[in-house]
């Protein structure tokens, strides 16, 4: 069987169902892997078991799906060349109030305007608007995004899922105060408030239309 023979056969395969590709490891730089370690188990960040003897050390950020790796010989790109890989949170000022007490120099919680970069949270905290920076020790930078909100295309809409009890947890207040105003609108108690409640979490990971 020859190698155009096969490529054909699996674009054909592809073409009817597409191939789960998980992005399970980012690779970062780093020049002392035990300074590197320790900074970012300070952060709280679960150090997974690796292979004896394989010089890898992982990390992974609480309710990540994805972890990060460095150690010997994982990559040739210069120490602290990795910048703005994103984190994301669903409360921006907890996650900066959280870095500031584990004694990391984080930024201010910022926002982007057409005149560049405004100190504070966007406007009414609006979804992918509000950030804030850090640094490891050797200069590689990390990005604090706030997304309550997903843009549609985003996300699976028939799966809904959260990294952390505490994503879920913040899920559930908007969902309560978003309640609230739908109760007011009705002018009435909705005794029904866990199906809306549930409809209105799966919208708002979905990016689709929120219940009223």
């Amino acid at each position: 069987m020859s190698t155009t023979q096969v490529s054909g056969e699996a674009s054909e395969n592809a073409s009817v169902k597409n191939v789960d590709m998980k992005l399970e490891v980012v690779t970062i730089p780093v020049s002392d892997i035990d300074r590197a370690t320790e900074f970012y188990v300070g952060l709280g960040w679960r150090q997974d078991v690796t292979p004896p003897g394989s010089g890898i050390v992982q990390l992974t950020p609480s309710g990540s799906s994805c972890s990060v790796q460095f150690g010997t010989n994982r990559t040739s790109a210069e120490p602290g060349s990795a910048q703005n890989t994103f984190l994301i949170v669903t409360d921006i000022e907890a996650a900066h109030d959280y870095l500031l007490g584990r004694g990391v120099e984080v930024s201010e919680v910022f926002h982007l305007s057409p005149d560049g970069p405004v100190g504070g949270a966007a406007p009414e905290h609006a979804s992918y608007g509000s950030l804030a920076t850090f640094r490891d020790p050797d200069g590689n930078s990390w990005l604090l995004q706030e997304i309550t909100t997903r843009l549609p295309g985003r996300v699976d809409a028939a799966a809904t899922t959260f990294g952390s009890a505490s994503d879920l947890a913040n899920a559930m207040r908007r969902a309560a105060a978003a309640h609230g105003e739908h109760e007011k609108r009705i002018g009435q108690a909705d005794e029904n408030w866990p199906d809306w409640y549930a409809a209105y979490m799966v919208a708002e990971q979905a990016g689709t239309e929120l219940p009223t």
